[in-house]
């Protein structure tokens, strides 16, 4: 008789899945998931802050999330969330094919920096075909290519008082009374130098297609998807997340997700 071994990447998808129909279809049970200053909610937040030091306490920092063969690609990556952002300024950059992009890189820096997508093409590169899980319940192996994110830190020289890296987006996701709300993530530095870590602008041996983030998304492999930042305009390292966004280290974290989504 078999026995049943689940992972913690299908348990956090069925949950996650399972909680977002939940929580679609208006029962009142999760309206904790938004509330920062509930109980229920203090637990869960402590059980994650638990699995996150634990993680890296058993599998240390440079632990590989597994990769695949070419002939386990069996589709194109699955298009979700923003597909294509409305500004007047993304407009000019996609109908330009990206010529006038330029990735500006600073805060907590020594030097900061902007590079062009051709600069960023030039550098060392990775390829990894990897699984993508979403928190919505589906996983889609897909091969990328981009830059080592660490290479550029390495570049523009992270100061001692950094502690994350964000990522700054240009979909625009919602509209707010106070104008456009923005994408944006953020990983700490152990996530952001790890080898699988990259700054992808292919997808597949093919340039990344807007639909799935261009010009560039990066890849934090061992992470739920949401993490994985796309259409990225600029990166700015910080020692906390006090004064971006809501606090939380991200627009979902702002609503309710973990910040740290590790699998």
């Amino acid at each position: 008789m078999s026995t049943f071994k689940p992972s913690r990447r299908r348990f956090l998808g069925a949950a996650a899945a399972s909680a977002s129909s939940l929580a679609l279809a208006g029962c009142s049970q999760f309206d904790f998931l938004g509330q920062r200053d509930n109980a229920v909610r203090d637990t869960l937040e402590q059980a994650n802050s638990l699995t996150y030091r634990v993680q890296r306490m058993l599998l240390g920092e440079d632990w590989l999330a597994r990769e695949f063969s070419e002939s386990e690609i069996r589709q194109g990556q699955r298009p979700n969330g923003s597909t294509n952002p409305r500004t007047e300024e993304y407009a000019a950059l996609r109908d330009s094919n990206f010529a006038d992009y330029r990735l500006e890189v600073g805060g907590l820096v020594d030097n900061p920096s902007s590079f062009s997508l051709d600069e960023l093409r030039n550098m060392p590169a990775r390829t990894q075909i990897t699984r993508h899980d979403c928190v919505e319940g589906w996983s889609c192996i897909a091969k990328w290519t981009g830059v080592p994110l660490r290479l550029i830190l390495d570049q523009v020289g992270v100061r001692p008082e950094a502690r994350y890296v964000v990522f700054r987006c240009y979909d625009d996701i919602e509209r707010s009374m106070s104008g456009l709300v923005f994408y944006y993530e953020s990983c700490d530095l152990v996530d952001a130098r790890h080898p699988q870590t990259i700054l992808a602008y292919g997808l597949n041996d093919q340039a990344l297609p807007v639909q799935n983030g261009a010009p560039l998304r990066v890849r934090i492999e061992r992470q739920l998807g949401y993490k994985m930042a796309k259409f990225i305009r600029s990166i700015e390292l910080v020692s906390s997340f006090s004064d971006i966004g809501r606090g939380n280290g991200g627009y979902w974290e702002d609503r309710g997700y973990e910040w740290y989504a590790g699998i």
